[in-house]
């Protein structure tokens, strides 16, 4: 009886495994794409310079960002054509837009959430955050659970007088000055000098900020009369920051990943 018993007991074991081996695995989650509306931006106007930061080490996180599988540009085709239209007119003026950011999958801006929770990881303070205190990053505005960039109509962008010469690469973990400094001491860009780096958390972000006089606020006035021209409208806590209206998507926040494989549609 007893060895009955066991080999009913194997029986069933072999025939428990054997469906496990012989299970299909289970389908993979299908990949997130962005509706017909949106356009890599090199394909609308392949001259805009693209340094795209959150796709490397070189941003307030010190990491690249979740969802920027590529370094490009995605946009809302109204954007991406209003964008070249402003392009055109600062060519002709001898300058180049340079694009910092574009569409923003949710998944990276729950990244942000995620690395301004963490108080205890401070190691591109000295350049992106130098006079605000990580807890009051949320509180001051600096870091949001939502942003415009995933509407798909915002873009972080700024002027190179041409020939646009390149800028050299971030290496982590070398010497990091304030973003408010003089432009000489700051982080090299090849930029017009607009009185700050891009996302800088800092007062003087602000685009009619007192303090930035000269030069310095004429190449903000530069940008921010040649994209409003363009349809564009600036937010006035950072003079690189704006978006185009009216928006296509104006309450959606989409999530598609930042690559080629995510668009479903073609150039114009």
């Amino acid at each position: 009886m007893r060895g009955k018993m066991m080999r009913g007991l194997a029986v069933a074991a072999m025939s428990l495994l054997t469906c496990l081996v012989a299970a299909p695995p289970a389908p993979a989650a299908p990949e997130v794409k962005a509706p017909p509306e949106f356009v890599a931006l090199r394909d609308v106007d392949p001259t805009i310079v693209q340094e795209i930061r959150y796709s490397t080490p070189h941003n307030f996180t010190g990491a690249r960002v979740d969802g920027y599988r590529q370094p490009m540009c995605i946009l809302t085709r109204a954007a991406a054509a209003a964008l070249h239209k402003a392009q055109l007119s600062f060519l002709r003026r001898g300058y180049t837009l340079k694009v910092y950011d574009c569409y923003r999958p949710q998944r990276a801006v729950d990244n942000f959430v995620r690395w301004a929770e963490d108080l205890s990881d401070l190691r591109m303070k000295a350049e992106f955050y130098p006079r605000v205190e990580k807890d009051r990053l949320f509180a001051d505005g600096y870091i949001a659970a939502k942003s415009g960039h995933s509407r798909g109509s915002t873009v972080d962008l700024t002027l190179v007088r041409l020939p646009a010469l390149p800028t050299r690469p971030y290496r982590p973990g070398e010497p990091l000055t304030p973003c408010y400094g003089p432009k000489a001491e700051r982080f090299p860009d090849n930029s017009l000098d607009m009185g700050t780096g891009f996302d800088c958390f800092d007062t003087l972000a602000h685009t009619l900020d007192p303090r930035i006089a000269g030069k310095q606020r004429e190449n903000r006035m530069l940008l921010l009369r040649g994209l409003e021209r363009a349809g564009f409208k600036n937010l006035p806590e950072e003079w690189w920051h704006y978006t185009f209206q009216p928006e296509t998507f104006p309450d959606t926040y989409f999530d598609f990943p930042i690559s080629r494989r995510s668009l479903s549609c073609c150039p114009f």
